[in-house]
């Protein structure tokens, strides 16, 4: 199995666009990778036009759940809620063609005004997962800088981080990426928005801290090897199991 960090940019203007490029890549993937696009990549911030990005993205459901039949695809979407009459910036895993998991994203980053838009989720709800024998943690673009969440992602295989992370703060996102996996003994796949302003640091790290990042590929990936994880727990025992 691969890692496959996704890195390409979003078109506000036009939505069918984005699902189009995000399928070509995913076809670029072989059987059982696991892959990770960057947050909002079908429709980003679309803050005019939430209504028609939540449509969008309940349409897009059936078709990534097609593209999942061999592979497990993470990315968030925008959605309404018609309980609380507001939208959510809200993870979906695909897995053999169904929705397997959905968390709501927790820390919203006000600097981008998502806060008077968005409904938070609850950092309670916040859970490692297992699909097929993987632990799996999953930390939202801005939520990469609560530490309360990487302690909750302790004992994780692989961490997933589907972002749209600012130029401004680059180093920022590689350096806190980069000592998420060492600290946690695990994969890190971050996968970034290449958007316009928007960093561009997608990668896969391994359990050492060895990374994989290219500013200008679409496609990044690392094999997953699970001894590596063994390996670090095992002589840096730090308490992680």
């Amino acid at each position: 199995m691969n890692l496959v960090a996704l890195q390409f940019s979003t078109d506000y203007t036009n939505f069918k666009a984005n699902l189009e490029k995000l399928e070509s890549l995913i076809d670029q993937a072989s059987n059982g990778d696991f892959i990770v696009a960057p947050e909002l990549c079908l429709t980003g911030y679309s803050y005019d036009h939430l209504k028609d990005a939540a449509n969008f993205s309940l349409k897009s459901i059936d078709t990534l759940k097609k593209l999942s039949q061999d592979k497990i695809i993470a990315l968030t979407l925008t959605l309404f809620c018609k309980d609380s009459n507001k939208y959510t910036n809200t993870l979906h895993i695909f897995h053999q063609s169904e929705v397997v998991y959905t968390q709501h994203k927790a820390k919203l980053f006000t600097l981008n005004d998502e806060d008077n838009y968005f409904k938070a989720g609850n950092t309670d709800d916040f859970k490692i997962i297992e699909i097929d024998g993987l632990k799996i943690a999953s930390i939202i673009c801005f939520e990469l800088r609560f530490i309360d969440l990487w302690e909750k992602s302790k004992g994780a295989d692989i961490i997933i981080v589907p972002s749209m992370w600012g130029i401004l703060r680059k180093q920022n996102f590689e350096s806190l990426t980069n000592s998420l996996a060492i600290m946690n003994q695990c994969y890190v796949i971050a996968s970034d928005s290449s958007t316009d302003k928007m960093a561009s640091s997608s990668g896969v790290i391994n359990p050492f801290g060895i990374e994989v990042r290219d500013d200008h590929k679409e496609f990044i990936s690392m094999p997953y090897e699970a001894k590596e994880i063994k390996k670090m727990r095992r002589y840096l025992s730090v308490g992680i199991h």
